[in-house]
């Protein structure tokens, strides 16, 4: 569920485990998807993080904003849910492209923002 921040940020986070374009697994809900922006602390509000993360993960560490493969669905994730995905099909969304360019050789999307 989406946190509703609108403006994707234009820096990658130097603590950040994982970048936008890689592709990742929900450790606790196993869906996958690609990430599209990092943000180095929890930005959301504390209304949303009271409902929607039940788990409480830190707040002081990176959190992604990813679409998620086959639905229409973006999600905002803390770092310690996700891992890397070894599948290598590609992400089916219908954003994809609004925020990701061409699928990698190695199988990560190009970003269409240069990071700083």
């Amino acid at each position: 569920q989406a946190c509703g921040r609108q403006a994707i940020s234009r820096t990658m986070p130097s603590s950040a485990k994982y970048i936008p374009g890689q592709i990742v697994r929900h450790r606790r809900f196993a869906y996958r998807g690609v990430i599209i922006d990092v943000d180095a602390t929890f930005q959301g509000t504390d209304d949303w993080y009271d409902e929607v993360a039940q788990s409480r993960p830190p707040k002081d560490r990176p959190w992604y904003h990813v679409l998620v493969d086959e639905q229409d669905a973006v999600t905002y994730v803390a770092e310690r849910h996700l891992s890397a995905d070894s599948d290598d099909s590609p992400i089916d969304h219908p954003m994809l492209e609004d925020f990701l360019g061409e699928r990698q050789d190695d199988g990560t999307y190009a970003s269409l923002h240069t990071m700083n």
